[in-house]
């Protein structure tokens, strides 16, 4: 029997009738619905939130999701007798819920997510700024796990005694496949040196049931002083905390890398321009600026509505200019470039059918904040 004021939740199946006859511990304890967007079958999920336990999550039987444990576990039994019922079960502290754990020696960080019902678009996957938002939670997971975290938005002990954070200044993403909501996904990532003063952070997302990877990114982080605002060198004792965790491998081949430059919009050259974009507290971080993950909506905002309805968001690169705060007013331009298709099933391996150069700038001043390039394929040929 679970502790006073733990909670116990036990699925089977889709889901749900609850029993709170016991107060101590509530379960619900669920059956197959009609819908079956969400399939786990024939399996359950069993979890115990203990305020008071101070032992570590880790898997049993099963795999991390999210910090909870998904695995094989007992029926539930429906007598009287609750408390006789078998399950594997794990006390879980709570702020152990985000976290995932070390592989490979310790140089690249795993975590499990599922992806949730307000994390998918009108097609029912995910959309582009659930996968960035992903990456960058795993990447900030990772840097606490390690323990180097300081009193910063991932900033290291020793960033955080010069008031110093990383901001990224280029991320290139490669789309494979969209999960679904339901599906499972395992990300992979590490960090490396790039040039005298930048960092490079790569990701692997892969399907976590058939080890299909799905999705690759890579990224240049640089430091910025959060006062003054202005770039720093990385310090020398900041160098000397990240260097153990380098890992000299890439996500992405340089032969297939994004690293071209990517053209500057003007009122002439762009076809389609979208003002008046408004940030808003929500879109704010913790380091006072807009979330970069933000600017991708807004960049969106301006490409045809065809496109997005009929086209697969499937490589996006973005160069961030400067920071964006809360009182800028924004606009969004787009312009197509020539594209060409080959004949394949496989996104990687034949050319987009559409490609589009994009640019989110300061509507009073016309200062840039973020340069991007995407290219996008045909959900008709590829389905």
């Amino acid at each position: 029997m679970a502790a006073k004021g733990n909670t116990r939740l036990c699925l089977r199946g889709d889901f749900c009738k609850a029993d709170t006859k016991n107060v101590a511990t509530r379960k619900i304890v669920c059956y197959p619905l009609m819908n079956n967007a969400i399939k786990l079958k024939q399996r359950s999920l069993s979890v115990i939130a203990s305020a008071g336990s101070s032992r570590g999550i880790d898997t049993i039987n099963g795999s991390k999701v999210n910090g909870i444990n998904v695995g094989e576990v007992a029926p539930v039994m429906r007598n009287k007798n609750r408390e006789s019922t078998k399950e594997s079960c794990v006390d879980a502290p709570l702020h152990a819920v985000l976290l995932g754990r070390f592989v490979e020696d310790q140089f690249v960080y795993r975590q499990t997510f599922i992806i949730r019902s307000y994390e998918i678009g009108p097609d029912k996957t995910a959309t582009m700024e659930t996968l960035m938002n992903l990456l960058q939670e795993t990447a900030l997971n990772h840097v606490t796990s390690s323990g180097l975290a300081g009193n910063g938005f991932g900033a290291t002990r020793e960033m955080s005694l010069r008031k110093l954070i990383w901001v990224v200044t280029r991320i290139h993403i490669q789309v494979q496949r969209y999960s679904s909501w339901g599906d499972v996904v395992e990300i992979d990532t590490w960090v490396d040196a790039t040039g005298k003063n930048g960092m490079r952070r790569d990701w692997i997302i892969r399907d976590y049931k058939t080890q299909e990877i799905i999705t690759r990114a890579t990224s240049t982080w640089v430091i910025m002083n959060q006062e003054t605002r202005r770039l720093s060198k990385i310090p020398e004792q900041v160098r000397e905390e990240v260097v153990p965790f380098y890992l000299n491998r890439v996500a992405v081949a340089a032969d297939k890398n994004d690293s071209e430059k990517i053209d500057k919009l003007t009122d002439k050259t762009a076809e389609r321009i979208r003002s008046g974009l408004a940030p808003r507290w929500s879109d704010m971080d913790a380091n006072q600026h807009v979330n970069n993950v933000k600017y991708i909506g807004w960049i969106l905002e301006s490409v045809p509505i065809n496109v997005l309805g009929n086209y697969y968001l499937t490589s996006m690169t973005l160069e961030y200019r400067r920071e964006c705060q809360q009182s800028n007013l924004l606009e969004s331009l787009t312009s197509s470039t020539a594209s060409g298709t080959e004949d394949s099933n496989n996104y990687m391996h034949r050319r987009p059918d559409l490609e589009f150069t994009h640019l989110l700038r300061m509507l009073a001043d016309k200062a840039e904040i973020v340069r991007a390039r995407t290219q996008w394929h045909s959900k008709q040929k590829l389905n």
